[in-house]
């Protein structure tokens, strides 16, 4: 449990560092979105390495990406994916219905547009854990009532 607080934690002052960065004449708020989904796909490809050393290999796309919902996503928030859902031409659904880095905030209206600073980091990670096991990937983020989200995974084929 404690981990799950200190990751909490270090999750919330890396978005208002960047942030406040920002402020101070650094960066505008596109590039504070782009340094933290950096951030998260450097965490996810060292994550996604970790956690497959000892997996055998995936068969297919769709594979890779239950591996995603519920292993990877256990391992790092403690719960699976709620929902996924694709159209079998390369996009994928992640829905969580209580997202943990947005269940500290309200769950009333007031918080939505800013929701997408929370989430970028995540999407990073989906993103860099792909990426190292040989896919390449657009991930968007979507809240329409807090706590849930959706996370949207467009495959690019080569």
């Amino acid at each position: 449990m404690a981990d799950e607080a200190l990751f909490l934690l270090l999750h919330n002052e890396m978005v208002s560092g960047v942030y406040q960065a920002a402020e101070q004449g650094e960066g505008e708020n596109g590039r504070c979105i782009t340094k933290l989904e950096n951030m998260g796909f450097r965490v996810g490809q060292g994550l996604i390495e970790r956690f497959t050393k000892d997996t055998a290999r995936f068969k297919d796309e769709l594979d890779i990406m239950k591996f995603v919902c519920k292993d990877f996503w256990t391992t790092v928030f403690k719960k699976q994916i709620d929902n996924l859902r694709t159209n079998h031409q390369g996009i994928y659904v992640l829905q969580d219905n209580k997202f943990r880095l947005l269940t500290q905030m309200s769950a009333g209206k007031q918080y939505l547009e800013h929701a997408s600073k929370y989430l970028a980091f995540t999407c990073g990670l989906i993103r860099g854990g792909l990426s190292n096991l040989g896919i390449k990937s657009i991930v968007t983020a979507e809240v329409s009532s807090m706590p849930a989200c959706k996370f949207q995974v467009m495959i690019q084929k080569l």
